[in-house]
C-alpha cells in the first residue's frame, strides 16, 4: 500500500509518501507564504527527490477539516484533482485525529488534547489516549468546535494528567493555566503542529483496520467543517458581504 499525503488544514503545508510501513517522504512548511504557493511544488519536489511515479500510488490522504477555511479548501481542491487526475480514491483524516496522533504511544495515565485556534474564543480540540494493553490509538471525545472553558472542564473530570498540542496553545496558554486542576503539559513544537508524515501514517492505520471501506471517491469527498464560515454566517444574519474581505 502506498499512499500520498497532503496537509494544508492549518499554518502547516506539507506533503508526504508512505510506502507499507516506511514513511519514505515527510516535507513540511510553516513560513508566511500561502498554501496555495506552497503546496503542489513540495507535492512535485516530494515525487522528484524520491523518484516517484503519482501513478503507483494507491490512495491520496488528506486533512478532512476542521482548520483554516482557506487551507482545508486548497487541500481538498489539490487532493480532489489530484486523485481525480490518477484514478484514485481518497482517505480523509480528522484534522484534530491527525495531531494527537503525532503523540502516538504516550502512556495510559494521560490523555492528549489538541487545541486548534478557531476565533470567535472557541477551539476546535478532542480527547485522546494511547491504550498501552492493547496498543490502540482511542479517540475518547471526537473532534468538534467549543470554547476552551468547556473542554477543561471535561478534562478536569477525566482526572488524568494532560499534554496540550495545537496551535492554539500560544493563544490560550494563560487561559488553560487558570482553568486546568489537574496535572497538564505542552508537546514540544516539532510534535505540536500538524505534519504530513503523520496524516499518511494515520491513513495507513485507517487501511489496515477498515480496508477499501476507508476509501472515498474524490468526487464525492466533501470536507468536515464544524461550522460555517464567517461569510456564511453573516450572509445567513441577513448581512451584506459583498465589499467586505474575510481572511477565516
Amino acid at each position: 500500500m502506498k499512499i500520498f499525503a497532503i496537509e494544508a488544514s492549518g499554518p502547516v503545508c506539507g506533503a508526504a509518501v508512505m510506502d507499507g510501513d516506511v514513511l519514505v517522504a515527510d516535507y513540511n512548511i510553516l513560513y508566511k507564504k500561502t498554501h496555495s504557493q506552497s503546496l503542489v511544488p513540495m507535492m512535485d519536489e516530494v515525487s522528484k527527490m524520491v523518484e516517484l511515479d503519482l501513478k503507483t500510488v494507491d490512495a491520496v490522504a488528506l486533512t478532512k477539516g476542521p482548520g483554516s477555511f482557506t487551507g482545508v479548501r486548497i487541500g481538498t481542491a489539490t487532493a480532489k484533482g489530484l486523485g481525480l487526475a490518477l484514478g484514485k480514491p481518497l482517505i480523509p483524516v480528522p484534522t484534530v485525529d491527525a495531531i494527537a496522533y503525532n503523540l502516538y504511544g504516550t502512556g495510559s495515565g494521560r490523555v492528549i488534547c489538541p487545541i486548534m485556534d478557531a476565533r470567535r474564543s472557541q477551539v476546535y480540540t478532542g480527547i485522546y489516549c494511547f491504550e498501552e494493553d492493547t496498543e490502540r490509538f482511542a479517540v475518547l471525545h471526537e473532534q468538534c468546535v467549543v470554547e476552551i472553558e468547556k473542554i477543561a472542564s471535561e478534562l478536569n473530570s477525566l482526572g488524568k494528567q494532560v499534554i496540550f498540542l495545537g496551535d492554539g496553545v500560544p493563544v490560550y496558554r494563560d487561559r488553560i493555566a487558570e482553568l486546568m486542576r489537574v496535572p497538564y503539559t505542552f508537546a514540544p513544537s516539532h510534535l505540536s503542529r500538524q505534519r504530513a508524515g503523520t496524516v499518511a501514517a494515520l491513513a495507513m492505520q485507517y487501511w489496515r483496520e477498515r480496508g477499501d471501506q476507508c476509501f472515498v471517491d474524490a468526487d464525492a469527498f466533501r470536507p468536515e467543517y464544524l461550522r460555517l464560515s464567517q461569510a456564511e454566517r453573516e450572509r445567513a444574519a441577513g448581512i451584506d458581504t459583498s465589499q467586505t474581505i474575510h481572511r477565516e
